[in-house]
């Protein structure tokens, strides 16, 4: 199985980055296919506009990552929290994946039936939790099954050593759990379709 990785931010030093980097490092430790979403890969998608869609179809840039959605039976989002809820960029960037690039295509053809996971990471309190309750709701809402383990580390800039890792055992293993459920579930769901 493929597992596709996306980050909701591009700050170079973004803490949600370093989960992404981390859940990757787990999933490639337990024998999955990992395509991890690079910064690069975000920065030339537009805001999402309908006229421009209209005039000049999908960006190259979303219908690569659309592609690398298909690709993947199940995805883990790394979701920094802005003002209580989802950043610009996941919100656009999932919305943009989500528009069809023909008429034939099935509706929502990168989403539908995919197993996520949700990790966080933020300066507050609450670790992003609030902006995961709005993250599961989209998601659910365009079939995407979201496991109920999540993440969400408060105090984002205490909990990394200096080379990106997890200080507390506890949130390593919180972070393994998230991750390892994502992958059982899309495997038992791969088995009986």
């Amino acid at each position: 199985m493929k597992l596709l990785i996306l980050p909701g931010s591009i700050r170079k030093e973004s803490y949600n980055l370093k989960l992404a980097a981390l859940a990757a490092e787990h999933a490639r430790q337990a024998g999955v296919e990992v395509d991890l979403v690079a910064p690069d890969d975000l920065r030339p998608i537009p805001l999402y506009n309908g006229d421009l869609e209209e005039a000049e179809g999908l960006p190259t840039a979303v219908k690569t990552l659309k592609q690398r959605f298909i690709a993947a039976q199940a995805i883990v989002l790394a979701c920094p929290e802005y003002n209580s809820s989802i950043t610009p960029l996941l919100k656009n960037t999932l919305d943009w994946v989500s528009r069809a690039e023909t008429d034939d295509e099935p509706s929502l053809a990168a989403y539908q039936g995919k197993v996520a996971g949700l990790l966080s990471a933020s300066p507050g309190g609450f670790g992003g939790m609030r902006g995961l309750v709005t993250v599961r709701s989209m998601l659910g809402n365009i079939g995407v099954i979201v496991v109920p383990t999540q993440l969400a580390i408060p105090k984002a800039y205490e909990a990394f050593d200096d080379q990106g890792a997890l200080k507390e055992a506890r949130q390593q293993k919180s972070l393994a759990g998230v991750v390892d459920e994502v992958i059982r579930v899309a495997k038992a769901l791969a088995i009986k379709s």
